[in-house]
């Protein structure tokens, strides 16, 4: 039976308590624009303006914005929140974050790599939460993990990579070599696919890269990377992910798995995943975002927060395991969609 190895390798464990390391990164109802307004709170009376910017429209980071929003509802606070898209155009943040500083926010909530250094660009005053973001250290965003030492702090989708390429040599034992597929644009994937490569190589099992720039891409790139592997990675990458109906379709077809960084990437096709929930790690950033209103927390001493190993979920895609011959019966207990 398959057994994630987070005991032996303890690689969200060990970001956390280790920030030094050159370490850092999927369902809800869609996001939408426009305000929405929390219930009363009975602590101080005062509602609270919220500026929300959403990199870009896919599950994870929808299910990101609705942890959030969950977290300050039970704490039973007052707040209207602008919830901005920027439809993956980094142009559209800074436009956004611009916003929401000129609008005097009192916190800004930043979902995605992109969406927080533009909201990080634009102030330096106003307390930032991030989420959805690998590594907050390695992409400029604070001094450290561990420190933060401005006015950015939040919750990281670190997820056990080395644990989903344990999953892909499982699900695929005679898989001659590996492919990895994720945008050059997005630092989290590099940082990501810089550990699938450890793993890969710990197996002794040659891997081939295949990137996008932009979605325009995905089509070809997966074609090409089809008629080359026998398996293929896909860490939590916005580009990707958002694509995921598209790069499974091309997979399953040629009958190569992807195994995929989140459970969302899984439910929109990937074969299977190794996953941190995502509406945790939104409600685990909306806690900190409490505290900062209400309790006076400073985004400088607070560290920034993982979810537990213990709360990764193994799942599976039935109809793309078939479309594969990937044996789900090996694995112990996954969830299957």
């Amino acid at each position: 039976m398959y057994q994630p190895s987070i005991s032996r390798r303890g690689l969200i464990a060990t970001l956390a308590a280790a920030s030094a390391l050159p370490l850092a990164a999927c369902g809800s109802e869609d996001a939408k624009e426009g305000s929405s307004t929390g219930k009363a709170s009975a602590s101080d009376g005062k509602t609270y303006k919220i500026g929300v910017l959403q990199l870009t429209q896919h599950a994870a980071l929808d299910q990101t914005n609705e942890g959030f929003i969950k977290a300050l509802d039970e704490a039973g606070l007052s707040y209207d929140a602008d919830q901005q898209n920027a439809s993956n155009d980094q142009t559209a943040c800074q436009t956004i974050a611009q916003t929401f500083v000129n609008d005097g926010s009192d916190l800004i909530f930043a979902i995605g790599t992109p969406a927080a250094q533009a909201v990080a660009a634009a102030t330096k005053e106003i307390p930032i939460v991030g989420s959805a973001i690998t590594d907050f250290e390695s992409v400029g965003l604070v001094s450290s993990n561990d420190a933060p030492g401005g006015n950015v702090t939040g919750s990281s989708d670190l997820t056990p990579v080395s644990d989903q390429i344990d999953l892909l040599v499982k699900l695929v034992p005679d898989c001659k070599t590996a492919g990895i597929l994720y945008c050059t644009a997005e630092s989290n994937s590099t940082i990501q696919v810089d550990l699938a490569k450890e793993a890969l190589e710990s197996y002794d099992l040659p891997y081939e890269e295949f990137t996008v720039s932009s979605s325009n891409e995905i089509q070809s790139v997966v074609e090409t990377a089809v008629g080359k592997v026998d398996a293929i990675y896909a860490p939590t990458d916005n580009t990707i992910a958002a694509a995921m109906a598209q790069v499974s379709s091309i997979a399953d077809e040629a009958g190569v798995p992807v195994i995929v960084g989140c459970d969302t990437m899984v439910e929109d096709g990937g074969t299977a995943s190794y996953s941190i929930n995502y509406v945790d790690l939104g409600h685990k950033a909306g806690e900190m975002a409490v505290r900062i209103l209400t309790e006076g927390e400073n985004p400088a001493d607070m560290p920034i927060e993982y979810l537990d190993a213990s709360e990764c979920t193994l799942i599976a895609n039935q109809a793309s395991a078939d479309a594969c011959g990937v044996d789900l019966g090996i694995l112990d207990n996954p969830k299957i969609v």
